[in-house]
């Protein structure tokens, strides 16, 4: 049901927008054939939007269902514990210091995203062995200082640009999916596809870690490795999409609760659908429902996912979603 509601998504995302473009018209060009007028818009403008949201969607859904489920905190997000910022602040250095664009900013993102992780894992101890609520804990209050501080050094960055650079920062540092490309497409398509799998062989070690350390330890399993490996690999599939789209706001926080009120537990699969969603409808809605005036997805997804955190913060303070 969910993959028949994503499909129908990134369809309506091709079709719908100004000029509407007719089914049939639509499935002839994604067929091969060449209709003029409606090739380029289906082939080269729409269709990449739509795999590139369906495919951020899919990496920010796992990342941020990996981070709440290890940390057992429906807060524990990439973007709420700073890996998102640390990918922007990796973007606009580039943007400052380098004037650069295209390739050379993608990699100076995702080292940017890495090297907060690194940093956040290093000052939380998270690779050492020890208690695991005491763990947890420390990770998202470390994230949070590190955010903080990136916010601050981003803010300074900015402050350093031309107003043209400045406002191109800001611009990515929103979230859009209006720069995608086919080439887009195959950098994240190939992470995924690369990253998925790994996450999906940890999963059962995940599930493991649940039960405790010393359970977890007692059947063999290397908890701070594992913990580690979890991170990463979250940490890489966010790292990469915000370097591709920009940080799309709460995508990754919004997934997984959802997700687990869908199912009434954890689904990764089912989160993966859900980030999708989101980000298909936030681009939907962002390109359709303002008149002339197109907006971002990050806005559309900011806007939904603040009041939500709103919610969650008072209804449940203290949930934790390993329980």
């Amino acid at each position: 049901m969910a993959g028949l509601v994503v499909l129908g998504l990134v369809l309506a995302r091709v079709l719908v927008g100004t000029p509407m473009v007719p089914l049939d018209q639509a499935l002839r060009v994604i067929g091969g054939e060449s209709v003029p007028g409606i090739s380029f818009i289906v082939m080269e403008n729409r269709l990449p939007t739509a795999v590139v949201a369906l495919l951020a969607g899919t990496a920010f859904g796992l990342s941020g269902t990996v981070f709440q489920t290890l940390l057992r905190n429906p807060l524990a997000s990439p973007d709420v514990i700073g890996v998102t910022l640390g990918a922007s602040a990796g973007a606009v250095i580039a943007m400052a210091y380098f004037q650069a664009d295209g390739r050379t900013l993608f990699w100076f993102a995702l080292a940017g995203g890495l090297l907060t992780s690194l940093l956040i894992l290093a000052v939380a101890g998270a690779g050492r062995p020890g208690a695991a609520g005491a763990v947890d804990n420390r990770f998202v209050l470390v994230g949070i200082g590190v955010a903080a501080a990136l916010s601050a050094l981003i803010s300074y960055l900015l402050s350093r640009l031309s107003l043209q650079n400045a406002a191109d920062a800001m611009h990515w540092m929103i979230g859009s999916l209006s720069t995608s490309t086919w080439d887009r497409v195959a950098v994240l398509g190939s992470a995924v596809a690369v990253l998925v799998p790994a996450l999906a062989l940890l999963v059962t070690r995940l599930r493991i870690l649940q039960l405790g350390d010393d359970t977890a330890t007692s059947l063999g399993l290397s908890v701070p490795r594992t913990r580690v490996a979890l991170i990463l690999v979250a940490v890489t599939l966010s790292a990469l999409t915000v370097a591709v789209t920009g940080p799309l706001s709460f995508v990754a926080f919004l997934s997984g609760p959802i997700a687990r009120m869908l199912a009434g537990r954890p689904s990764f699969p089912l989160a993966a659908a859900v980030g999708a969603v989101i980000v298909l409808l936030a681009d939907l809605a962002g390109q359709n429902l303002f008149g002339s005036t197109h907006l971002p997805a990050g806005v559309v997804t900011g806007a939904l996912g603040a009041p939500f955190l709103l919610w969650m913060l008072t209804r449940t303070p203290t949930a934790r979603t390993g329980r």
